[in-house]
């Protein structure tokens, strides 16, 4: 099961950027093509601590970690940021600068995101909610981790959304 989730994230990351995101800048097009591109790499890279192959994921708000953790007490603790959530049901994404349920400093990445949509005129950056795929949302994601410094993206499934999630270095440990 996790080999296909991992294959099945390739496929969505091939497709981002291709769809809604694109837009008549040509110069952000290839900006956000160069973080979707970026982003697979930086994916790849986290395997050698299991990601993707962890029985649970937690987001702890008040502290701003992502947790992944195992039934045999082996954790992985990351610096966390929301970047926004797809609905999968209607098909929206939703900026985290405009969630009222994502605490303020979860939103400080999305918030660097809409200022840069907002100097360079980025409709998609700057509109708090739009219609568009799955991968679209992997690209708002990619884009996060590549203007914002971080480690890589991980997608919290949330009911019939999914929380996008950028991350930064991760700390290993098990309980005794």
């Amino acid at each position: 099961m996790r080999l296909i989730l991992t294959l099945s994230l390739i496929a969505v990351l091939a497709g981002c950027g291709r769809q809604s995101t694109q837009t008549t800048n040509p110069m952000f097009n290839t900006l956000l093509q160069t973080s979707v591109d970026e982003l697979k790499l930086k994916m790849a890279a986290q395997t050698p601590w299991g990601f993707g192959k962890f029985d649970r994921w937690d987001l702890d708000q008040n502290v701003g970690n992502l947790i992944f953790s195992n039934k045999d007490g082996t954790t992985a603790v990351c610096p966390a940021q929301i970047i926004g959530s797809y609905d999968t049901t209607d098909k929206t994404w939703l900026w985290a600068w405009d969630n009222p349920s994502i605490a303020d400093k979860l939103k400080i990445d999305s918030l660097k995101i809409k200022a840069y949509g907002e100097t360079n005129k980025i409709e998609r950056l700057t509109t708090a909610e739009w219609k568009c795929e799955e991968s679209d949302a992997w690209a708002m994601a990619a884009l996060a981790v590549k203007l914002c410094g971080s480690q890589a993206a991980y997608r919290g499934p949330a009911g019939s959304s999914y929380v996008f999630i950028t991350f930064g270095a991760v700390k290993l440990s098990k309980s005794q």
